[in-house]
């Protein structure tokens, strides 16, 4: 993918809400954290080379999951909150649909392609959070959440990249298996899975509505299984 594809794109679907897709152009950046919240599995920090793709601008609303799945499981009802309450499991049939629909390999960001983006990308301004060193201005979460809940997508400001929503509202499911630290982790953007251990952990990132800043923070890691639903948990679309 080349950096003259367009900078926005526009997935629109019949009987369903069109939804936005936001070019990130690919580049080096230096993956993980060492400022003084950083936790070990944050480290060691090393350099990952990502190719160029495009992330949602949002998180995939309930306006959107509803029209493709039928069903909304959301606790905080919203068409255009994020839709939470759903396992990493249930985000592969959302997308398997997805695809069918548009003909398009829609998928979970690598957990590299995330903190990429939630960066600003070749954009970056070094910010703690996506966008911003005061997560106030980009972000819902425990200190500035009554009352308490997700909030509708993109009411607060954008990234680098255009992108809202990164820290806080709602963790976001990524592709890869988690591991303790990234020690061994890969450095070309992809996702890092252990194949003969299907089924283990997954990655969340971003934090959500109900945690304190320290876990919103771009480099913040947490884990759950792939079965694992909660009114603080949904995902974000990429391709290709």
């Amino acid at each position: 993918m080349e950096t003259e594809l367009q900078r926005i794109y526009t997935e629109k679907l019949p009987e369903s809400p069109s939804f936005e897709m936001i070019l990130v152009e690919g580049g080096t950046f230096q993956m993980g954290g060492d400022d003084k919240e950083a936790r070990d599995n944050e480290k060691p920090i090393h350099q990952v080379q990502v190719r160029s793709f495009y992330m949602g601008k949002f998180p995939v609303t309930q306006s959107l999951y509803e029209s493709i799945m039928g069903t909304n499981p959301s606790e905080f009802k919203g068409p255009n909150n994020p839709v939470e309450r759903v396992s990493w499991e249930d985000t592969q049939e959302f997308i398997s649909q997805l695809n069918q629909k548009t003909g398009k390999n829609h998928r979970l960001p690598s957990e590299a392609e995330w903190e990429f983006a939630a960066r600003g990308g070749i954009y970056s301004e070094g910010y703690l959070y996506a966008g911003s060193d005061r997560l106030k201005d980009v972000g819902w979460y425990k200190g500035n959440n009554e009352p308490r809940g997700t909030k509708p997508v993109g009411r607060l400001l954008e990234n680098e990249l255009g992108i809202h929503d990164l820290s806080g509202n709602v963790y976001e499911w990524c592709e890869d298996d988690f591991h303790n630290s990234y020690q061994g982790a890969p450095t070309d953007g992809s996702a890092w899975m252990d194949q003969p251990k299907r089924g283990r952990s997954r990655v969340l990132r971003g934090g959500g509505w109900d945690v304190n800043a320290r876990y919103c923070r771009v480099s913040s890691r947490a884990r759950n299984s792939p079965g694992y639903r909660v009114n603080g948990v949904g995902f974000r679309l990429v391709f290709p």
